[in-house]
């Protein structure tokens, strides 16, 4: 249930954020959702006497919601300054952009594991807060301003893509975060430590070597694809290789 409304509410970021960065600027959405996160650490910063579930899923809503907002804000700013028909050198700054971010995810596991260690809970989010306060001045100051916004004000119901291909792949999207959610940000975790014993410092290692490989072979898949840009063609045969290997890893896993 805690992250319950993380998920749903970032889910219906990603749907409006578009739209909304369009008509405000990509940069100001950015600002907003790092505002939010400050909003939502402190709130959990609170004494613990006060941390009932409903309180922490609406803290949780806000955090999911400041999430996406910068994700979105970042991936579309990279389309807006690359320009128009380089999709290889698009599809190469993606890549980078997107594993660069699951790679410093997994130094986020690793010192937010560090810091429950030795500071622990309350003063880690207040020092996480301070962190992202700064960053944020700071591109208060140096982001461009109006990024991303259009004379032509989109209308809300816009926000679906005009190509049902790609709809159909937000939809799929949707089971894919959430089946890695519950496996990685759930199951594991509190396997773990209860089951396997492990401190919350080596849960945190273990979880941040794991993305960071993972967000650096995202960064490697135009090298990977030389240099090509992947076509339908491309994302099936890739699909199609690793849905055969889910049975494979489930087994292993039950071994």
């Amino acid at each position: 249930m805690l992250f319950l409304f993380y998920e749903f509410f970032g889910i219906v970021t990603n749907m409006v954020g578009g739209w909304l960065g369009a008509r405000i600027g990509l940069n100001l959405t950015m600002h907003i959702g790092m505002g939010l996160q400050v909003v939502a650490l402190a709130m959990l910063a609170v004494p613990e006497a006060w941390l009932s579930v409903a309180y922490v899923m609406v803290a949780q809503a806000l955090s999911g919601i400041a999430k996406d907002l910068n994700k979105m804000s970042a991936k579309a700013g990279v389309k807006i300054l690359v320009p128009q028909g380089s999709d290889s050198r698009l599809f190469k700054w993606v890549a980078m952009l997107t594993g660069s971010k699951n790679a410093l995810k997994g130094v986020g596991f690793f010192l937010g594991a560090v810091l429950l260690e030795f500071v622990g809970f309350r003063n880690a989010l207040w020092i996480l807060a301070a962190g992202l306060l700064l960053v944020l001045m700071v591109t208060a100051v140096l982001l461009p301003q109006g990024l991303g916004k259009t004379k032509n004000k989109p209308k809300f119901t816009q926000f679906f893509a005009n190509t049902s291909v790609i709809n159909y792949l937000s939809a799929a999207r949707f089971f894919l975060f959430g089946a890695r959610d519950i496996w990685f940000v759930v199951g594991l975790p509190v396997f773990l430590f209860s089951v396997l014993g492990w401190r919350v410092s080596e849960i945190g290692a273990f979880l941040a070597v794991w993305v960071i490989v993972y967000g650096i072979v995202q960064s490697c898949v135009p090298m990977i694809l030389r240099g090509r840009q992947p076509s339908v063609t491309t994302a099936k045969i890739w699909v199609f290789g690793l849905v055969w290997c889910l049975p494979l890893t489930l087994r292993f896993t039950l071994i």
